[in-house]
């Protein structure tokens, strides 16, 4: 059987993506639009497909994991983004070439993946100052293009601050903040340019979660600029900055609210339940050199 492609069409890479698969007799390309990802590949996984690999960004990866979560399908990427995180994170290579090879002849191995409200995520996930960071970027980067507008983005919210009402609930304990951000991330993470939520190389399972506490802009400000600057690390002590590394973990607000997961926009009710799902996903993916990891507490 052929390797089903799923290639979302709105990709920017779309077209080399198309011609490089064509070239094979080893895949069968569905050309789709975002919306159909992932009926497209309940479909040919429901006929018969043991491995389907997909084109496109995080956000797009990000669908195609959701619909594969409950299945013993395998995923293959063939990354297409612009930052290609969950990729990158993984090994995958960017070259085309290289990431059809792995596709057809790599081994698969379990991941782990994020869950709010049941929403899956593979990277981040966030409520407050990045969910307007990311809507504003949208906006401009048609004009400007991705970098250019994520500089402006990340300039305007740093002058319009809004500060959210929050209660977050850790291994059974309640912690209530008035807060811009709350940050989660898939494995442990440090805020490190140019990502600025980068994972840690051989880190620690589980949910990272960061609360920023402070309330002046100007001291917020420049902890940011630390921790791009020296990592999460440099600044994890400070009163300013509270992080968490747990399994699961619940957040309350006082009325529905967008929730950031992977880079794109959700609108949620008032309890985000986060979740940690380990070795949900299976990836194709390099080897990995097996070294012991520590875990998250579970809460």
């Amino acid at each position: 059987m052929r390797i089903p492609v799923i290639l979302n069409v709105k990709s920017g890479s779309a077209e080399e993506a198309r011609e490089q698969v064509e070239s094979s007799d080893t895949f069968e390309v569905h050309a789709v639009e975002p919306q159909a990802i992932a009926s497209t590949i309940r479909d040919v996984v429901g006929a018969g497909a043991r491995r389907v690999l997909v084109s496109g960004g995080d956000g797009t990866i990000a669908t195609a994991a959701a619909a594969l979560l409950d299945t013993p399908a395998e995923l293959a990427i063939l990354p297409g983004g612009t930052l290609n995180h969950f990729a990158r994170d993984l090994g995958v290579s960017t070259e085309p070439a290289e990431a059809l090879e792995l596709a057809v002849k790599g081994e698969c191995r379990g991941v782990d993946v994020g869950v709010v409200n049941g929403h899956v995520f593979l990277n981040t996930s966030s409520v407050g100052a990045y969910v307007r960071f990311v809507r504003i970027r949208e906006r401009l980067e048609g004009r400007f293009g991705y970098r250019v507008a994520s500089t402006i983005a990340a300039f305007r919210i740093m002058f319009q601050w809004r500060l959210i009402a929050v209660e977050l609930e850790v291994e059974g304990q309640p912690r209530v903040y008035r807060t811009p951000l709350v940050f989660i991330g898939v494995g442990e993470r440090e805020l490190q340019a140019p990502t600025l939520v980068k994972r840690v190389p051989d880190g620690q399972r589980g949910l990272h979660v960061l609360v920023v506490r402070g309330r002046s802009r100007a001291r917020l400000l420049a902890i940011a600029l630390a921790a791009v600057a020296r990592g999460v690390d440099a600044v994890a002590r400070t009163p300013e900055l509270d992080t968490f590394l747990v399994d699961r973990c619940r957040i309350n607000v006082r009325r529905p609210t967008m929730v950031a997961l992977d880079g794109e926009i959700e609108s949620m009710r008032t309890t985000l339940e986060y979740e940690l799902r380990r070795d949900a996903l299976h990836v194709v993916c390099p080897p990995k050199e097996l070294e012991p990891q520590r875990d998250a507490k579970s809460a």
